[in-house]
């Protein structure tokens, strides 16, 4: 019962660990809330090595470690969140084992993510919001409302048809380029340059930039360094699909 006890909070632990991950959060949180779940069941000394594409995790004193593979990673914020409370729920007392696997087996199976027309509005509105904070006219900003949000579609149509994110980022931009070079010839906008700035920034990689800078000050140089050179992808093809745009209408 013992053993079977143990394997249970493995199971629960690096199913914390996985959702964490596929979430988008930091690998010292994706740790320190593994060996909290540990702790609170009595394994003070667990040992846990995290990287953006596995897990791997094991008790003081169990049989060998088990690992788990990450293959997606994104952004969910709320998902965190209530993972953090489940942890929290155990370290507290107030949820045994199998209540906390119950409950992360749950959240990772829900569907938490907004839908599909309320991010591309989303995307859309924070694209002609970005133009007015860059300083750009209010005759702007509905072109970069609608180049925005056409590019935003395009980014989720290419990712979920082609499953390479580098690819949809390119596409993405390839397309905000050039709806708005047409926008600027045909007289619906001015201000090319901020107008295509605006526009991309749904696709800029905020939280990966800042995780990544956050894994390297807390010395976890595999994550951080692997986040990075994420980024850094994906910011090449963001500015990669404007400038092909640029290289062959200028």
């Amino acid at each position: 019962m013992e053993q079977l006890n143990e394997q249970k909070l493995i199971e629960a632990c690096l199913l914390a660990g996985k959702i964490l991950m596929k979430s988008g959060a930091e690998t010292y949180r994706v740790e320190d809330t593994m060996m909290r779940m540990a702790a609170a069941c009595g394994f003070n000394e667990s040992q846990s090595f995290v990287t953006p594409t596995g897990i791997i995790f094991s008790l003081e004193g169990s049989d060998p470690s088990q690992f788990v593979r990450i293959s997606e990673r994104g952004t969910d914020l709320e998902r965190i969140a209530k993972v953090n409370h489940i942890s929290r729920g155990m370290a507290e007392g107030k949820l045994n084992t199998d209540e906390a696997y119950l409950a992360l087996k749950e959240l990772e199976n829900a569907n938490l993510s907004f839908p599909i027309w309320m991010q591309i509005a989303a995307a859309a509105i924070a694209s002609g919001s970005f133009l007015i904070m860059f300083k750009g006219i209010w005759a702007d900003y509905i072109p970069a409302l609608l180049v925005g949000g056409i590019g935003f579609s395009t980014f989720l149509i290419v990712h979920f048809q082609a499953k390479v994110k580098f690819f949809a980022e390119f596409s993405a931009s390839f397309v905000i380029g050039l709806l708005g070079l047409l926008a600027v010839n045909y007289d619906l906008g001015q201000q090319l340059d901020l107008i295509v700035i605006a526009s991309v920034m749904p696709l800029v990689p905020g939280l990966l930039i800042t995780n990544a800078i956050r894994d390297l000050m807390a010395g976890h140089f595999v994550s951080g360094l692997s986040k990075g050179a994420e980024a850094f992808l994906t910011a090449l093809a963001i500015g990669a699909g404007v400038a092909v745009v640029y290289s062959l209408w200028i």
